[in-house]
């Protein structure tokens, strides 16, 4: 016996995106079912309406749940395109990406140490461009609230190293996360990937600051270094941290940040296009099919 299609879709609501998709196979009723609003609404973010009026684009119209569902997937620039929003595909968890201009950067209003530009291979409409300094701090903020609920994230700083950058792998950044009240958690990582002749070129350069720079030097084995993205722009892991419930006064703010303020050195030659706050992976246990 066929269950009623109002059945196959109170059912259906209770799983995930990936298992309605799939379940269109089944039959016809499973098909009609998984398409219709009362399915996607249960996995569109509970305050979609409000994402959707921050939208650059506002007054698209869709014709189903479905349709916008798909559309947030493929992300959507809100808050007059100083963010990313954007929905996984399968589970429906939500990322943000907050742009260069939506981050707090020491003495960037100031041209003689960065440059603000349009760039084509931005997501936004510019980015900005260090020129110079000695004192690197970048710093984000989002709140839990905005996010998915019980989730994992790791937060990750969007950016590019110039051919003309200096100074950057003498001295470890260092990456930070704090969640409301919570403690620091703080890791060291570079800058740039490893050049030893071009390093052994600057402790030349920097001459008596080479003894102060080595008590800062991370072992090779253990050593951070920026990893390559598919969109062609390179990311440092700055953190992770979990969401709560969501209910109540769950709602945390999560400050983001990389600095280096201890080398003094001058450093230069790195383009930030953003962070990015998503979801990471399940971690699979050993033993586990």
């Amino acid at each position: 016996m066929m269950l009623p299609e109002a059945c196959v879709a109170t059912i259906l609501s209770f799983t995930t995106p990936a298992d309605t998709i799939s379940s269109a196979a089944v039959s016809s009723v499973f098909r009609v079912a998984g398409d219709s609003d009362f399915v996607w609404e249960k996995f569109l973010p509970t305050d979609y309406c409000h994402v959707i009026s921050r939208w650059t684009d506002p007054h698209r119209i869709f014709s189903s749940k479905k349709e916008l569902y798909r559309c947030l997937c493929e992300s959507i620039l809100i808050d007059n395109g100083r963010k990313i929003f954007k929905i996984e595909k399968l589970s429906g968890k939500i990322s943000y990406i907050l742009s260069s201009r939506d981050l707090s950067i020491t003495w960037s209003d100031q041209r003689h140490y960065w440059s603000w530009s349009p760039r084509s291979d931005s997501r936004f409409s510019e980015g900005v461009q260090l020129i110079m300094t000695d004192w690197l701090e970048i710093i984000g903020k989002i709140q839990t609230g905005a996010l998915s609920p019980n989730t994992n994230y790791g937060a990750y700083l969007i950016m590019k190293v110039t051919s003309r950058a200096y100074g950057l792998d003498l001295v470890p950044a260092e990456t930070s996360i704090k969640v409301g009240n919570g403690e620091k958690k703080i890791k060291s990582t570079y800058l740039s990937c490893l050049d030893n002749k071009k390093q052994q070129m600057e402790r030349v350069f920097y001459g008596q600051r080479e003894q102060r720079m080595a008590t800062h030097e991370v072992v090779r084995s253990h050593r951070r270094e920026p990893e390559v993205r598919d969109d062609g722009w390179m990311e440092i892991e700055l953190g992770e941290f979990e969401t709560g419930s969501g209910e109540g006064d769950d709602d945390k703010e999560v400050v983001m940040s990389l600095t280096e303020v201890k080398g003094y050195q001058l450093k230069g030659g790195i383009a930030i296009d953003g962070i990015e706050v998503r979801p990471k992976p399940l971690k699979v246990r050993a033993g586990t099919n």
